[in-house]
């Protein structure tokens, strides 16, 4: 399968050196929404095997979510077909992926047309609806959970989902509502998100704690920088909003030949908060971290 090498990583969200809370939301070119690399195949293999294994965990639907869903699939389908002509066809109501040899038959999916969008490419999908009590999430297909639960998560509005955030309810609630009502389907945007995780799986539930061998000597093998590219825009016929996840994960080790972002995230992490760090699970590793920094940026002056 051809596709684009990357050799470093296309995001290094914190390598400008600075904290925000919410990180900064940009223009999206819509022909980027998805995006494919060269990790495709063993990812939608994966999301196979959550959807088999752990269907529950990992897709969930309101009733009454089904025409936002079909609007989703529908943009995806059309997507693909004209941006990656490579590795998707249709005949009819089948829709090939030629990447992995699978074929859907589209009209499989009339029930649940959001488990079939999450089944075609990396990124998970959220679907969230405008109700009195603010944007509730109705359906979601999200097999690369970032330490949370699905199950907790469907049918409740946006302030609750984010109620475990250090300051969201005082400092964001307001702002990210305000957002959220002011979103065009003509201008979609995205954003990045990162965190520092003991694992490199992408069906990540909960932290371990931090493991007593975990030194500066080690962290670049037992750490994995985790970055979210998120795209938020809002669908032109249901008026729902589409949110999408697509999750990067690499070694630690990647900073030792990007001195840019290994100093910048030694200068963000000083910057975030105690309750932040919690939340963030940076304060169990963050001295280690801190001291891992401080010898590979040595290394690289």
């Amino acid at each position: 399968m051809k596709v684009s090498q990357h050799h470093s990583p296309p995001y290094l969200p914190f390598a400008d050196g600075q904290w925000r809370m919410v990180p900064g939301l940009r223009s999206l070119d819509l022909q980027t929404w998805i995006e494919i690399d060269e990790h495709l195949e063993r990812e939608l293999a994966l999301k196979e095997t959550l959807l088999q294994q752990r269907y529950a965990e990992v897709f969930a639907s309101l009733p009454g979510s089904e025409p936002g869903q079909q609007e989703i699939l529908d943009l995806l389908v059309t997507h693909l077909l004209k941006h990656f002509p490579q590795h998707y066809q249709r005949e009819g109501d089948r829709l090939h992926n030629l990447a992995t040899g699978q074929t859907w038959n589209l009209s499989d999916f009339k029930a649940a047309p959001l488990d079939l969008a999450g089944r075609l490419v990396q990124e998970d999908f959220c679907l969230m609806h405008s109700a009195p009590e603010g944007y509730v999430l109705s359906a979601a297909s999200v097999c690369f959970p970032s330490r949370w639960l699905l199950a907790e998560k469907i049918g409740r509005p946006m302030g609750q989902i984010h109620a475990p955030v250090p300051g969201y309810a005082e400092k964001l609630r307001s702002p990210v509502n305000q957002f959220f009502e002011q979103i065009r389907s003509d201008r979609p945007v995205w954003r990045l998100n990162w965190s520092i995780v003991d694992s490199p799986d992408l069906f990540l539930l909960q932290s371990r704690d931090a493991a007593p061998s975990l030194n500066a000597a080690n962290a670049g093998e037992k750490l994995w920088i985790r970055v979210e590219r998120q795209t938020l825009r809002r669908l032109p016929q249901s008026r729902n909003i589409l949110f999408t996840i697509r999750t990067y994960v690499y070694s630690l080790r990647v900073l030792e030949t990007e001195p840019t972002a290994a100093r910048g995230l030694a200068a963000a992490i000083q910057q975030i908060s105690p309750e932040m760090q919690q939340y963030k699970t940076l304060l169990p590793i963050r001295e280690v971290l801190l001291n891992y920094l401080a010898d590979t940026i040595q290394n690289l002056d």
